[in-house]
C-alpha cells in the first residue's frame, strides 16, 4: 500500500481528529496544534501548546469535535488541563488523582471532559461549569484506557486490573464490568453493533457485545503491540496500528484477519484515524509522518483489468489490498467466477472435457482457482459410472459415488434421483400411517434400502408413524411449538411435503411482517410476528424484533400521551430510538435543562433547581443523574460555608448529612482536606459515617441546605 498524500511535521503525531467543520485536527507530542486543509494537508491556522510529552501510549490530549476546548496532561503527567482553544486560557486542572493521570478525553457530545489516573479513577468534568459532575466506577488499578460509542451513550474503561468497566452516560450507571483478559488491559474501542474490542497486554483482543457483557470472539494474528485503533465508516474493517509500525486489519463479519502487514514504515504508529467521506485511513507516527491511504486502493485498475478478461492481474491486486474483495466491482469477478464454474460443470456432466478446459483458461493462473479447477476435473472423472448407475436403477450404488463426490449432487442427475426419493417417500408416508399399509410402504422404498443417507429416514417412518400423525395434528392446529419440538426430535418428519409447506409458510409470514413495518402498520405486524416467533429458525430474531417494535410503540404513544416518564426510560434502553426525531427532541430538552440546573447547582440554589428538574424527579433512568445534579449542589453548599466561616458544627453536620445521602465520594474526600485546613480542631472521622450511595439516592431526600 503507498500513501496517496503525505506530510511530515518532525515531532511524534499523537492526535488527528476530524472536527465538525471539516479541518483535520494534528496534534504532535510537542503539544503543537495545527488545523490542516484536509485535501491538500496545508496548514490554515495552529498554535503552540508548550507541552512536550515523552509518553503517548495513552491519550494525552484531545480536542472537542467543534474545536472549543481542548484537554491535556502538564509534562510532569500530575495534572490534567482543560484549555478555551480560543483564548488559550485554563479553564480547570483536575489534580485529584494519587498518582500521575494516565489518558483524558473529551466525550462526542462535547459536555464532558475526562480525567483518568493511575489511582483507577476517571473523573468527568461539566465542561460547562469546570467542576467535576461525576466519577466513573472505579478500577483498583490504573485506568490505560478510555473510549466512547458513536452516539456518546456508552463510555469504556480499560485497566491494569484486567477489567473493562461499560458506563451508561444516558442513565449515569455502570452497565457492565467485562471479565476475560489474563492480563492488564491496554485498549479499548467500540464497534458498531454494540460491539467492543479491548486488547491487553500480551496483544490479546477481545470483541464483547457490550449490551449483553458477553464475550464474542477472540481475535488472532497480533504479534506486536497495538498502540491504536480505529474502524472504516461502514463498520466492516477493525485497523490496528503498532508498535513496530505495522496496520492490521480484520474483517468485522468473520473476525478474519485479512492482513497482518497491511501497511508497513519504519516508525511506529501513534495515532490513526479514517475519513469517512473519502474512505482513507489516516496513519500519524513517532517520526512525524502523516499519512493517507484509499483502502478501495485499485478499484479502476480492476475496472481495466476486468474489460480484458486479465482475472490473474486483478486476483494479484486483490492479495496486495484485500479489502477490494468487499467491492462492488470485485463482486462481479467472484460472478464471473461462479458462472464459469456453473458451466464448466455442466459440460464436464455432459461429457464435454475440453469445454471445461476452454471455459476455465482465464483463470488458470491463479492459485486458488487453478487448485478447484484441478479437484473439479478430478471428481468428475466417476461421472459418466455414476449417471449410468442411476439410469440403471442401481441406486445405491448411484447414491454411494454421490456421497464420494459431493459435486454431485448439484447435478441435474442427482436432482432427478431425489425427486424420484421424495415421490417414493411421500407415497409410502401415505400407506405408513395406516396400520395395515406398513408392507406397502417397505415395498415402494425397497429401492433404497442400502442407501446410507436414506436407511435412518426409512426406519423412523416405518417404525415412527404416530410421531408423524402427532405432527400433521399440530400443524392443522397451528399448534407451530409443538410441531417444531417434534422436528427437532425426529430429523425424517423433514423429508415430508408438510414440512415445506410449513417452511414456506414461515418464509411468507416473516414477508409480510416486513413490508406491514415498512408501511409502518406495527399493530398488524405484531399479530403476524406473534406466529412466526414458534417457528424455531426464527424465534431469537422474531422476539428481539417485537421487543424493538414494542418498545417503539411505547415510546411514541408515551411521547402523544405526554407521559415522559416512560418516554425516558424507553429511550435509555434504545439506541434506535435516540436517534429518532421525537428521541432528539427529547434529548434536547434534557440537555437544555441540565445546562440550567448546572447553573444553579453551582449556586448551591436548590430551590431554582427543583423548578427545573422537578418535572424528572419520577424518571427512574434519571435518578443517578439527578443525585449527582444534587450533590455537587450541595457540595457548593459546603464551600460556601468555609468561604463564609461557618460554625465548624454547622459543616460538620453537613459533611454528615452528604456522606448519608450520596456515600463516601472523591468529592466530598477532597473537600473534607479543605476544611480540615480551615478547621483543625476538627474530630470528625469520614469512615465511621453512615454512609449512603448514589444509587440509592432519591428525590425524597431533597433537602434546601444540605448543612440543617
Amino acid at each position: 500500500m503507498k500513501a496517496i498524500k503525505e506530510v511530515n511535521f518532525k515531532d511524534a503525531i499523537i492526535k488527528i481528529k476530524i472536527l465538525d467543520d471539516g479541518k483535520l485536527l494534528v496534534v504532535d507530542s510537542k503539544t503543537v496544534v495545527r488545523f490542516l486543509d484536509i485535501n491538500s494537508l496545508s496548514t490554515i491556522s495552529g498554535f503552540k501548546g508548550g507541552i512536550s510529552h515523552l509518553r503517548f501510549r495513552n491519550h494525552v490530549v484531545d480536542f472537542s469535535s467543534d474545536a472549543s476546548y481542548f484537554t491535556v496532561l502538564n509534562a510532569s503527567c500530575s495534572e490534567a488541563l482543560l484549555f478555551d482553544a480560543k483564548t488559550k486560557k485554563v479553564l480547570t486542572k483536575i489534580d485529584r488523582h494519587h498518582g500521575e493521570v494516565t489518558c483524558v478525553a473529551i466525550e462526542p457530545k462535547n459536555k464532558y471532559m475526562f480525567s483518568c489516573g493511575d489511582d483507577g479513577k476517571s473523573y468527568g468534568i461539566d465542561i460547562e461549569n469546570k467542576k467535576i459532575a461525576f466519577t466513573l466506577p472505579v478500577h483498583v488499578d490504573a485506568v490505560n484506557d478510555i473510549a466512547f460509542s458513536e452516539n456518546g451513550q456508552w463510555v469504556a474503561t480499560a485497566s491494569y486490573d484486567k477489567k473493562v468497566q461499560i458506563f451508561n452516560m444516558t442513565m449515569m450507571a455502570r452497565k457492565h464490568r467485562l471479565v476475560a483478559h489474563g492480563d492488564p488491559v491496554m485498549k479499548v474501542h467500540f464497534l458498531s453493533e454494540h460491539r467492543l474490542v479491548s486488547i491487553d497486554k500480551k496483544s490479546s483482543a477481545i470483541i464483547w457485545d457490550y449490551y449483553t457483557g458477553k464475550v464474542i470472539t477472540r481475535l488472532e494474528g497480533i504479534h506486536d503491540d497495538v498502540l491504536h485503533i480505529t474502524t472504516s465508516a461502514d463498520g466492516k474493517f477493525l485497523f490496528f496500528g503498532t508498535q513496530l509500525g505495522y496496520i492490521l486489519v480484520y474483517e468485522l463479519e468473520s473476525y478474519k484477519v485479512l492482513s497482518k502487514k497491511y501497511i508497513k514504515l519504519t516508525s511506529s504508529i501513534t495515532a490513526l484515524g479514517f475519513d469517512k467521506s473519502t474512505d482513507q485511513l489516516m496513519v500519524g507516527t513517532q517520526s512525524g509522518d502523516l499519512l493517507f491511504y484509499s483502502i478501495y486502493e485499485g478499484e479502476e485498475y480492476i475496472k481495466e483489468q476486468l474489460q480484458v478478461k486479465d482475472y490473474e492481474a486483478i486476483q494479484r491486486f486483490v492479495e496486495k489490498n484485500p479489502l477490494l474483495a468487499y467491492t462492488k466491482i470485485y463482486q462481479l469477478v467472484i460472478n464471473l467466477w461462479e458462472t464459469t464454474l456453473k458451466k464448466a460443470k455442466l459440460s464436464l456432466e455432459a461429457g464435454d472435457k475440453q469445454s471445461a478446459i476452454n471455459l476455465f483458461k482465464h483463470f488458470k493462473n491463479i492459485p486458488s482457482k487453478n487448485s478447484i479447477m484441478q479437484k473439479v476435473m478430478l471428481e468428475y472423472e466417476e461421472f459418466e459410472r455414476f449417471a449410468m448407475l442411476a439410469k440403471q436403477g442401481k441406486l445405491a450404488l448411484a447414491y454411494s459415488l454421490a456421497l464420494k463426490h459431493p459435486m454431485y449432487q448439484d447435478s441435474k442427475i442427482y436432482r432427478s434421483l431425489e425427486a424420484g426419493w421424495r415421490k417414493a417417500f411421500t407415497a409410502a408416508q401415505k400407506h405408513a400411517i395406516d396400520p395395515k399399509g406398513a408392507d406397502i410402504a417397505r415395498d415402494i422404498l425397497a429401492p433404497y434400502r442400502g442407501i446410507t443417507q436414506k436407511t435412518k429416514l426409512i426406519q423412523e417412518l416405518l417404525t415412527k408413524s404416530e410421531v408423524y400423525k402427532r405432527f400433521r395434528v399440530a400443524i392443522g392446529q397451528k399448534d407451530f411449538r409443538v410441531a417444531f419440538e417434534l422436528i427437532k426430535q425426529h430429523s425424517f418428519l423433514k423429508e415430508f411435503a408438510d414440512y415445506d409447506a410449513l417452511m414456506n409458510y414461515a418464509d411468507s409470514l416473516y414477508i409480510k411482517s416486513q413490508k406491514l413495518l415498512q408501511d409502518g402498520d406495527t399493530h398488524a405486524a405484531i399479530k403476524v410476528l406473534r406466529i412466526l416467533v414458534d417457528f424455531s429458525d426464527f424465534t431469537l430474531e422474531v422476539k428481539e424484533l417485537m421487543r424493538d417494535i414494542e418498545n417503539k410503540q411505547k415510546f411514541y404513544n408515551a411521547m402523544e400521551d405526554g407521559d415522559a416518564e416512560s418516554a425516558y426510560n424507553l429511550l435509555s434502553i434504545n439506541d434506535e430510538l435516540q436517534d429518532s426525531e421525537d428521541g432528539k427532541l427529547l434529548q434536547e430538552e434534557w440537555n437544555n435543562d441540565l445546562l440550567k440546573a448546572n447553573e444553579y447547582a453551582l449556586e448551591g440554589n436548590v430551590k431554582q433547581l427543583n423548578e427545573v428538574l422537578n418535572k424528572y424527579m419520577k424518571i427512574s433512568s434519571k435518578n443517578n443523574a439527578l443525585a449527582n445534579i444534587y450533590g455537587w449542589c450541595y457540595m457548593a453548599q459546603l464551600e460556601k460555608a468555609v468561604k463564609n466561616k461557618k460554625e465548624q458544627a454547622v459543616i460538620e453536620n453537613g459533611i454528615k448529612n452528604y456522606i448519608l445521602y450520596f456515600g463516601l465520594q472523591d468529592q466530598i474526600e477532597s473537600f473534607f482536606h479543605i476544611f480540615k485546613k480551615n478547621y483543625p480542631a476538627t474530630k470528625l472521622n469520614l469512615n465511621l459515617q453512615t454512609k449512603g450511595s448514589i444509587s440509592m439516592w432519591r428525590a425524597s431526600m431533597i433537602v434546601k441546605s444540605i448543612l440543617d
